[in-house]
């Protein structure tokens, strides 16, 4: 009776179709409003930031990466301190860490510091440190509260609701700039910069102190420190394949954006915008699609379109005028962010074969170290390649990375019931 009143008073009828009646919703989904706005705002400035103030090039760009990545590859070790707590705890220690990151860089962002890039690497890898703690428990958070069958519909929502946040961020990023255009300020000029790190901070504060409230709702049991199974082998050669095809686009595809077309802040910030909205859409789509035909499918689908957004990315200036080919290159981008959230799939196909929600975030964790291993590489080898050979040769590797991805998939045997 008292879930039912519950649900009544506090639930739109579209949770109630994907959370269990007992689970409480609310405040997870109102920190991830409040985290995705931050996010948002971070993720809009930062490739201009690097480029524009602290004038970083393609190759210093990868070591930047490579720095900034770490705590991925770290993260099995980060995670073993706190291996006693439990997965709602993590959620919140992640979250305070990405505020003091944003805060450091509030500080950071004058002229002081702009000769001290590691200062600038320093909180920047504070706040990734935070965003990887949060990866892997809050896909076991929104599955865990979902119910039977509904864990992709589940993860779906959870990347929507982050992605309404992201959209807003982006939009008041591209607010922001256009407005001190307007006063005379430039894309050079730090005020800007200055503007929407503070904002973000302040955002990130406010989901932190709203994470803290939340309460014990997941597993309490301590986590294995450590945690490699064989029967989990075929998802740490799909996480190397994704994890490597992923940060080219991640940290090389805005740098294309900037460098070789000129995207200031305001277009960036537009353009991360428009992905968001795609992904927000898209992302119950993929994640009822999950559910209906299966992970298998879906890792396997995005194959072709990922050939052709590598191949537009690489040579589309070779094969269009400048201002078609940013076009071009433009919807490439949004393509490539809606392939992405694709790999939740894989989220699902661990759970569907783990033993029990414990057992899905130590793989999860484990899976995010062991693609980050090839990851920060090829963060650092990115860089060269593109300096040495150019961005051709760059994109082409994604391709074939993206490409070994999908077959190693196809070796699966696919599984649509999920385990309780």
């Amino acid at each position: 009776m008292s879930d039912t009143i519950e649900k009544k008073r506090y639930r739109p009828r579209f949770l109630n179709e994907i959370y269990r009646g007992d689970a409480k919703v609310g405040r997870f989904l109102s920190v991830l409003i409040l985290f995705g706005v931050a996010f948002g705002l971070k993720r809009g400035i930062q490739d201009n930031y690097l480029a524009d103030i602290l004038s970083v090039q393609p190759f210093e760009r990868g070591i930047i990466e490579f720095f900034r990545e770490l705590p991925g590859l770290l993260l099995i070790f980060i995670l073993a301190l706190m291996y006693r707590f439990s997965d709602s705890k993590v959620f919140k220690f992640g979250i305070a860490l990405m505020t003091g990151g944003l805060i450091g860089l509030i500080f950071t962002a004058s002229v002081e510091f702009l000769l001290i890039k590691f200062v600038v690497v320093f909180f920047m890898v504070m706040f990734s440190a935070g965003e990887h703690i949060i990866m892997p428990v809050r896909s076991t958070i929104a599955m865990e509260l979902a119910k039977k069958e509904k864990a992709g519909a589940s993860l779906g929502m959870v990347n929507s609701v982050n992605q309404l946040g992201n959209i807003v961020g982006f939009l008041l990023v591209t607010g922001i700039f256009y407005f001190i255009g307007k006063l005379g300020f430039t894309r050079k000029d730090i005020l800007g910069y200055r503007i929407v790190f503070g904002v973000a901070a302040g955002l990130m504060a406010a989901a932190a102190m709203v994470a803290a409230a939340l309460k014990e709702t997941t597993l309490k049991a301590p986590r294995q420190r450590f945690y490699f199974a064989k029967k989990f082998r075929t998802y740490y050669m799909l996480e190397v394949f994704y994890g490597s095809r992923k940060q080219i686009f991640l940290t090389f595809a805005p740098f294309v954006l900037i460098l070789q077309y000129g995207a200031d802040p305001a277009i960036m910030s537009m353009l991360f915008a428009i992905c968001a909205v795609f992904v927000m859409i898209c992302g119950p789509i993929i994640g009822k699609l999950i559910d209906k035909v299966g992970y298998k499918a879906v890792m396997v689908g995005d194959t072709l379109v990922l050939i052709v957004v590598c191949f537009m990315y690489g040579f589309a200036h070779r094969i269009f005028s400048q201002e078609v080919a940013f076009i071009v290159v433009c919807i490439n981008f949004v393509l490539d962010q809606i392939i992405s959230v694709a790999s939740m799939a894989s989220n699902v196909y661990v759970r569907h074969i783990a033993s029990d929600q414990d057992e899905v975030t130590a793989t999860l964790s484990t899976g995010i170290s062991v693609n980050h291993i090839f990851s920060v590489l090829i963060a650092l080898m990115g860089g060269w390649i593109w300096k040495v050979t150019g961005i051709e040769v760059l994109f082409s590797l994604s391709a074939f990375l993206g490409l070994l991805n999908s077959i190693y998939a196809a070796t699966i045997k696919s599984n649509k019931t999920p385990v309780e």
